[in-house]
């Protein structure tokens, strides 16, 4: 098991007073996981890359008023999120390709290419708050309170927009798991 030498606390501390060694090493620890959160919200890869950039940049300029760092994961989630959405709500002036969706492997075997599709498939059916309230929890492994926090709305509306998506996932997806 690898284990942090130094937690994210510290680095935000460290941060604060002007260390960008610490705050590049916060990165290296979160771009992953924002970038592939962002990549299930936006619609390719390039605007997943310049949003989290944007994210990254925002929550630097911002890191002195993050109140409890002990926070920071929602923390940044809430920004990625505001700023996915912010290019979301821009007028489009070309048809982009869509979503594209990496689940994570699965003890270290990838997911069989047809499931992949079907997932894809089924998440894109999805209206977009239960789409990311499905990516937050099941891929991003976030606890209830944190999702209300990283979507800005009551722990009710979030487990409501999560077991009616999930609901609709097992509808859709039932006939995959019949033929696989």
């Amino acid at each position: 098991m690898i284990f942090r030498e130094v937690e994210d606390s510290d680095l935000i501390a460290r941060a604060r007073r002007g260390s960008v060694d610490a705050y590049n090493l916060l990165v290296s620890r979160w771009e992953k996981r924002i970038y592939n959160y962002l990549l299930k919200l936006v619609a390719n890869r390039e605007d997943a890359l310049d949003v989290c950039q944007e994210t990254f940049l925002k929550a630097y300029q911002n890191l002195g008023k993050l109140d409890d760092p002990g926070r920071f994961a929602p923390w940044l989630f809430r920004i990625a999120h505001n700023q996915a959405f912010s290019l979301l709500r821009k007028p489009k002036t070309d048809a982009g390709e869509p979503p594209a969706f990496e689940p994570a492997a699965q003890g270290g075997r990838p997911f069989p290419m047809e499931l992949t599709l079907a997932v894809t498939a089924a998440l894109d059916r999805l209206t977009p708050d239960q789409r990311e309230a499905v990516v937050l929890k099941i891929y991003q492994g976030f606890k209830f309170e944190e999702l209300a926090e990283v979507l800005g709305c009551p722990v009710s509306t979030v487990k409501s927009r999560l077991y009616t998506a999930l609901d609709l996932l097992k509808d859709i997806l039932a006939p995959v798991k019949d033929t696989g």
